[in-house]
């Protein structure tokens, strides 16, 4: 059965840019893994430091496999998430 996982994340004043561009590698780096089905960022039309995250995995074992990976463990956990004032799963 597919995993799915969304993600509310609100950036910090005055990191929303880094944020855009950590969130745009590490969606196109997310997307090639094999066992991701879909990985999509949207930003808050409204709300320029809110970001949600929409990602859906072949199943739970390919969502561990995207947490061992060297672009999350760099990317998202390395940097996108210090940038962030808060962060909630769904």
């Amino acid at each position: 059965m597919a995993f799915v996982l969304v993600v509310r994340m609100t950036a910090r004043e005055g990191e929303q840019d880094r944020a855009v561009e950590l969130i745009g590698e590490l969606s196109a780096a997310s997307a090639a893994e094999p066992g991701n089905v879909h990985y999509l960022a949207h930003r808050d039309p409204d709300d320029p430091w809110v970001f949600l995250m929409y990602e859906q995995y072949r199943d739970k074992a390919a969502f561990e496999e995207h947490g061992q990976t060297e672009h999350f463990k760099t990317l998202g956990a390395g940097e996108l998430f210090g940038l962030m004032e808060n962060r909630e799963r769904a």
